[in-house]
């Protein structure tokens, strides 16, 4: 990156954040509401921060490249929280029937989320009720992606198995 010529990486830091801050704000507006625009601009900075040292040049494309996928994934967030706020308005829009049949389903669930390891509750919890992605969840537990996915494979199995057993205890 030749923005300056000096060999001090945070003052050339600072001179992309004030060359490029206008520029990637502005691409970010077009796109997002003003508040999540500068917390996306941001954010697109802190990356540029991490990855400094192996930025193109020139920078500008690639700062627009991070703050897109950041919009995309915060996007995608939010239809997934959107989801779920459906899923749980429909849950809460129940006939009168189906009352006693809800409370027993969320009683089984409860009790069989309480048989399971602590890592097992984790795994199910972060993938159904937050919609984390493998990635987003292998980040927050510390582990790799393809250890999670395997975690929470072996999770979903023996939650399905609980699940059996206290639909077996409550038949007696």
């Amino acid at each position: 990156m030749t923005l300056l010529s000096v060999n001090d990486p945070e003052a050339q830091f600072i001179e992309l954040y004030d060359r490029y801050y206008r520029s990637v704000l502005g691409y970010v507006l077009l796109r997002a509401d003003p508040g999540m625009a500068e917390d996306i601009t941001s954010e697109t900075f802190l990356v540029a921060w991490r990855r400094f040292d192996k930025m193109p040049e020139p920078p500008l494309p690639w700062l627009f490249g991070v703050a897109r996928n950041l919009l995309r994934n915060q996007r995608a967030r939010r239809l997934r929280g959107d989801a779920l706020l459906a899923r749980l308005a429909e849950l809460n829009h129940v006939a009168e029937g189906d009352v006693a049949d809800r409370v027993t389903d969320r009683e089984v669930a409860l009790a069989a989320l309480g048989h399971l390891r602590e890592d097992d509750v984790e795994a199910v919890i972060l993938a159904g009720w937050y919609g984390l992605t493998p990635q987003e969840a292998s980040q927050v537990v510390g582990c790799s992606q393809r250890t999670y996915n395997v975690r929470l494979h072996r999770a979903r199995r023996r939650l399905s198995d609980a699940i059996k057993i206290e639909l077996a205890l409550l038949a007696f």
